[in-house]
């Protein structure tokens, strides 16, 4: 049998099964409704930007977007940032996901670490998410107004944030895993007059009680009017709190504030890993466009598939799994690690629940294959047609081992996307091959291109993910952002009037693509530059390695060293033969150029809230940075991690004879 490579196809859609896909019939629909005709994705890709108005009103009435009032045009001005959307155009993100109700499917199954496995009928969605609403207005809660939750992943919070955008009020959400002092510096900046929060979440196996960071938090909102209390591992009401079960004791039909298009939806958060996090703010019309387009047309969701995403709700994938009930799909919820009891807990979870559409991250796949995971060999996957892989590039191995050991006619999508935009760049293709280290395209409607420095398109060549044309999802702006300084900062400084996300993107001549990680945190070695998921993919590659990190300290023409952070697997050490070990991996595999000068086993890599390695606040603590400017710790998943480095900074900065900064 022949070995595969990278670039090799390892999967293809048969005729049937591309045919069979939303993408096909949108294809066609396009060519008898409108005379649009494209033979291939590459020609639906270039047509969709190049008319990206025609694309997007095609999108629009293919998917059925319910409105009470009628745009005036499509795109009102197209300048980044400050594109308007649809103008003239009123609607409901709630209204238009229980359009595509479902009465005889499940609307989401839920399970967690300590309650088996539950269902809710579309039709107890809509009544639950009716009486919530009209608590919400009796607590005074009414269009523009925040309404904060700590909550996680569990029916209550999807139940709480539809009932939030039915009456137009603005949703913005943190799981409980976050530390009180990181809730509090993102709601602050918000002002929520309504917080939901719950008593505590469990993870691991073990309950985590969240009362008191409950309580400081209530204490430094001075906006707030209404906390409302929701018990989920014990029975307790916080004393001076409206119970949930209040809320739902409302017997209403489900009504819905119509809204302009860009009026706010939600308030998601940049990863915060200097100063406070950017609240930034999405739209209810853009968000439903984007996510009919994503989930329907790309993705391929139709009324009764089963659609589950892993995610806490500090992720922004919790929001695009919530989307998915456009498609009038069902959805499935977990809250819990997805390593407990075991690795195997989501491959039982999909036998269960009939999964079709499993999405997860990059490094669940990798662990499970260092685990010796066989997820095909216990379960029933027989309904499952896709796995999407996020979070970071997916690498080679993570594509063998999915079509060897989950199955082998699967469509596998590894995407790229942000949080700024709540969905894709790039990812999935139904309609082309799959092959191995690469993504598949980049997504309609998104004009992504790599840059080089002087602004020149790219292909073939490594350069800065940038997108030329605007988004319906970008942001309207940053929550309390005077004169969008910090928007416009956070990515059109570079380029004038071109989004610059802050990936390295390779985009060949057919279109697919590879991510190799932050531009910010490229390695540059004598001048010879590369992204850091280079070297994670080949270290990735050794079983004995859990997670690594990569630090290029060499800056202003000052060499000082490429150094190399690994986590080992339970009862390994760092010896002189795991040393030569992982060097000669990084020779053979990768280049001479970029053997690290330095190795160092850590505990953990310290990570973000929303589990990104943090790359450039380490780069910058160990060339000299004043720790408390370049970290936050409060925007950690794991704190405690950041001691090795503060030590090793400080033992880096005594040595120096020239200080860098």
């Amino acid at each position: 049998m022949k070995t595969l490579l990278e670039g090799d196809v390892i999967w293809s859609p048969s005729d049937d099964r591309i045919k069979d896909t939303v993408l096909w019939d949108f294809m066609s629909w396009l060519k008898s409704e409108k005379g649009v005709v494209v033979e291939d994705y590459a020609q639906m890709w270039k047509w969709s930007v190049d008319e990206l108005e025609s694309f997007w009103e095609s999108v629009w009435e293919y998917s059925g977007i319910i409105s009470s009032s009628h745009y005036s045009k499509v795109l009102g001005g197209a300048t980044m940032p400050g594109a308007e959307w649809f103008p003239g155009s009123n609607l409901n993100f709630t209204e238009n996901i229980f359009a595509q109700s479902q009465e005889n499917q499940p609307a989401l199954y839920f399970r967690s670490e300590f309650i088996s496995t539950q269902e809710m009928s579309w039709s107890e969605l809509k009544g639950q998410v009716a009486s919530v609403a009209k608590g919400l207005k009796e607590l005074g809660v009414g269009p523009g107004d925040r309404v904060a939750a700590y909550l996680p992943n569990i029916p209550e919070t999807v139940v709480a944030f539809l009932a939030t955008a039915s009456i137009g009020a603005i949703w913005s959400v943190c799981s409980p895993d976050f530390g009180s002092r990181s809730v509090i510096d993102r709601f602050q900046q918000i002002e929520p007059v309504v917080l939901l929060a719950v008593d505590g979440y469990s993870y691991n196996g073990k309950r985590f009680d969240k009362r008191d960071e409950v309580q400081m938090i209530q204490k430094s909102l001075t906006s707030l009017q209404h906390t409302v209390f929701i018990p989920y591992i014990q029975e307790e009401i916080l004393e001076g709190c409206t119970p949930w079960e209040t809320l739902l004791r409302h017997e209403v039909q489900l009504t819905f504030q119509a809204v302009p298009f860009e009026h706010p939806l939600w308030i998601v958060y940049s990863s915060g890993t200097t100063g406070l996090p950017k609240p930034i703010v999405q739209s209810h019309g853009g968000i439903i466009l984007e996510y009919k387009k994503t989930m329907m047309i790309q993705h391929g969701y139709k009324p009764g598939d089963v659609v589950y995403w892993f995610s806490s709700t500090g992720w922004v994938m919790w929001n695009m799994l919530i989307g998915c009930l456009l498609t009038g799909s069902t959805i499935v919820i977990y809250d819990g690690s997805p390593s407990y009891p075991s690795m195997d807990v989501l491959w039982e979870l999909a036998e269960e629940t009939g999964i079709m559409f499993f999405g997860t991250s990059a490094p669940f796949i990798l662990n499970s294959m260092k685990m010796n995971v066989r997820p095909k060999e216990k379960y029933d996957l027989s309904k499952l047609e896709s796995l999407f892989s996020t979070g970071a590039p997916l690498t080679g191995d993570g594509y063998k081992w999915v079509y060897e050991h989950v199955k082998s006619d699967i469509w596998l999508v590894s995407a790229s996307g942000g949080t700024d935009v709540c969905s894709a760049f790039v990812g999935g293709v139904p309609i082309e091959p799959v092959r191995i280290g690469e993504i598949q395209g980049r997504s309609l409607g998104v004009a992504a291109e790599a840059f080089d420095e002087d602004g020149n398109a790219l292909t073939n060549e490594v350069g800065e993910l940038v997108i030329t044309k605007p988004m319906p999802s970008m942001p309207l702006y940053f929550w309390n952002d005077e004169d969008n300084k910090r928007y416009h900062e956070s990515y059109f400084d570079e380029y004038p009037g071109i989004w610059k996300h802050g990936d390295w993107i390779k985009i060949d001549e057919k279109g697919r693509c590879v991510i190799y990680g932050r531009s910010d945190s490229t390695i540059n070695r004598s001048g010879v530059r590369m992204g850091t998921s280079d070297l994670y993919r080949v270290i990735a590659n050794l079983d004995v390695v859990m997670d690594s990190l990569v630090i290029d300290l060499e800056v202003m023409g000052k060499s000082e060293s490429l150094i190399l952070f690994v986590v080992l697997k339970k009862g390994h050490s760092l010896d002189d033969e795991l040393r030569s070990k992982l060097k000669n991996q990084i020779r053979e595999h990768l280049s001479p150029r970029f053997i690290p000068d330095e190795i160092y086993a850590v505990k953990d890599i310290p990570k973000t809230l929303n589990g990104k390695k943090m790359e450039v606040p380490i780069r910058k603590l160990l060339l000299g940075f004043d720790a408390e400017k370049v970290i936050n710790s409060d925007s950690m998943g794991n704190p405690d991690s950041l001691r090795f480095f503060l030590e090793l900074a400080t033992e880096f900065n005594e040595t120096r004879t020239t200080k860098l900064f």
